[in-house]
């Protein structure tokens, strides 16, 4: 029998302990039914495909360019992409105090190697020895051909991992190749996660949005002198580090440091936090930690340890505090009517929409949440009991009378679950932001990734291994580093990169060579299908993201809970 008291972390977008678990990674036990994110096996990291790659390459000094701020050194990693790598510190920030762009060149955490990666972020499950709280550094991936007088675009990578892990160094992002293939400039940055970027005592709000304007901020200074023009810059990012993006977009501060967006895989279905809902985590969070609001010394005294295990507490306290958070992204940005100011969404006026955005999923999103959570093949029986524990009674009634859910002849309710899972929490409600960024004056463009490469999250799970294009699957088809490539998967690869190098230059992802990709309209997404078997129109069925369905008659969690 399943134990429903694990439900909920279905379809929330926090795959379970065996989703998380990659090779090198050995998991810790359940906390009252929440998973816990693996803990990193020091002697191991070598054996992630990103860091193996840097661990067996001789790294020497093979560039120096002249910065407004000093001289940057760059490496080669002997592997022929034809990129040289730069990592750097591009701000500073006190615990729980806004980050400022910093005034000089430095490498990350002080070293003096410029092979030097960055160490990441505090975050749950990681040995202390991989993190730092000084760890907003970036790494700059510039082709070897580039020079000052270049004019090239930047894509700026922003991380996934729900806000609270992550970092620059994940497998297979790795920017040499992107660079090369889209004759741009790729950043991978990081930020403040969970409590540190998000849980100022103080009440400050958004600290890790603030991170990141920062670092568009280093960038708009520092790329002349790589070849790079400041006001060609794209913000790309995948699961949380789209979330990110879509907060940046609600931000009218930060509107003049880019100039277009690529968003993979975000869960949008949560919206922004309210400014009640922030409140109510603020004070539980410092009641946690025994600091008070005002108590600078204590707070500067809390160990990154007590901080951690405050911030997962307050995590698990999050649906009970208030529900609108849900289980995946509890501490996540907010708007603050400050610095974020609209939902972009459907519950309040859409403002003008400019800048051309891309915006994709994949076919199986929650492939590592319903498969993880339940390895075999279970009844029809369970559909009710599995939605009812995420959607409520109500929206569970509108959906299981549908014809988009059918239980008529199921053997496995699986395969259902995991098509509502990937339509309620990613799909379609990215949809609906496609047909409001349309309706308000905006290009934007939609697809579906039918074709992936399995990341090692989702490594030892049967779906993913075998045919599901699972969450985060599409990380090493964009960065063109999948470990010995298919056919497909090295086609695919080719054409995606081919499409964001015409994106950076024109704001579509269209060009030469290339198979028509509509733009969506205010009622139409036309989401295009990128890999697979490819359909007779060349477009993804809208099914159940079809407006008059999901968020009409079954509402998204911001349109429940009134974020």
């Amino acid at each position: 029998m399943v134990a429903f008291s694990l439900v909920p972390l279905i379809l929330a977008g926090v795959a379970p302990l065996t989703a998380w678990a990659a090779p090198g990674f050995t998991t810790t036990s359940s906390i009252q039914g929440t998973p816990v994110l693996p803990t990193i096996s020091i002697g191991l990291l070598c054996k992630l495909p990103l860091l193996e790659k840097i661990c067996t390459r001789v790294m020497s000094p093979s560039a120096q360019v002249s910065t407004p701020i000093g001289v940057a050194q760059g490496v080669s990693d002997g592997s022929g992409s034809g990129a040289h790598r730069f990592a750097v510190r591009y701000a500073s920030a006190a615990r729980w105090a806004s980050s400022k762009v910093v005034t000089k060149w430095e490498f990350p955490n002080g070293a003096t190697n410029a092979s030097a990666l960055p160490l990441a972020c505090p975050q749950p499950g990681v040995d202390p020895s991989m993190y730092t709280e000084d760890c907003l550094s970036m790494i700059l991936y510039v082709p070897t051909s580039f020079t000052p007088s270049s004019t090239a675009s930047t894509l700026l990578w922003i991380h996934g991992g729900s806000f609270i892990a992550g970092s620059a160094t994940d497998p297979g992002l790795d920017g040499s190749n992107l660079a090369v293939a889209t004759n741009s400039i790729v950043a991978v940055m990081q930020y403040r996660l969970g409590a540190l970027g998000f849980m100022a005592p103080s009440g400050a709000t958004n600290l890790a949005v603030k991170d990141t304007i920062n670092a568009l901020n280093f960038l708009n200074k520092v790329l002349p002198s790589f070849g790079g023009e400041a006001c060609k810059i794209t913000l790309a990012g995948q699961s949380s580090g789209a979330g990110m993006i879509r907060a940046l977009l609600a931000t009218p501060s930060a509107s003049s440091l880019f100039q277009s967006a690529i968003m993979q895989s975000d869960p949008n279905n949560y919206g922004f936090l309210n400014m009640s809902t922030q409140v109510a985590l603020q004070s539980s969070f410092n009641n946690f930690t025994g600091c008070a609001a005002s108590d600078k010394a204590c707070q500067t005294s809390l160990s990154l340890a007590a901080i951690l295990n405050s911030q997962g507490t307050l995590s698990s306290s999050a649906p009970s505090i208030n529900p609108s958070t849900g289980i995946a992204e509890p501490i996540r940005p907010v708007r603050d009517g400050s610095l974020i100011t609209t939902p972009l969404d459907l519950t309040a006026p859409f403002p003008s929409a400019t800048k051309p955005i891309l915006l994709s999923n994949v076919k199986n999103e929650a492939g590592p949440t319903i498969y993880g959570m339940f390895p075999a093949s279970i009844t029809s029986s369970f559909f009710l009991p599995v939605s009812q524990s995420i959607l409520g009674d109500e929206r569970t009634a509108v959906v299981s009378a549908s014809a988009f859910y059918p239980l008529t002849g199921v053997t496995d309710s699986r395969v259902p679950l995991e098509t509502l899972g990937t339509d309620y929490m990613w799909r379609c409600p990215t949809w609906s932001f496609a047909r409001l960024w349309a309706a308000h004056g905006g290009q934007v463009h939609v697809g579906v990734y039918f074709e992936g490469a399995t990341y090692p999250a989702n490594d030892g799970l049967a779906f993913c291994d075998g045919g599901g294009v699972c969450h985060q699957d599409d990380i090493y088809i964009v960065f063109g580093t999948t470990p010995g490539p298919t056919p497909a998967q090295a086609a695919l690869t080719a054409e995606v990169q081919a499409r964001y190098k015409a994106f950076l230059a024109t704001g579509s992802p269209n060009g030469v060579g290339l198979s028509p990709w509509s733009a969506a309209t205010a009622s139409d997404v036309h989401s295009h299908q990128l890999g697979g078997q490819p359909s007779p129109s060349g477009e993804v069925p809208v099914g159940a993201c079809d407006p008059s369905f999901w968020g009409d008659k079954v509402e998204y969690d911001y349109q429940v809970y009134g974020i």
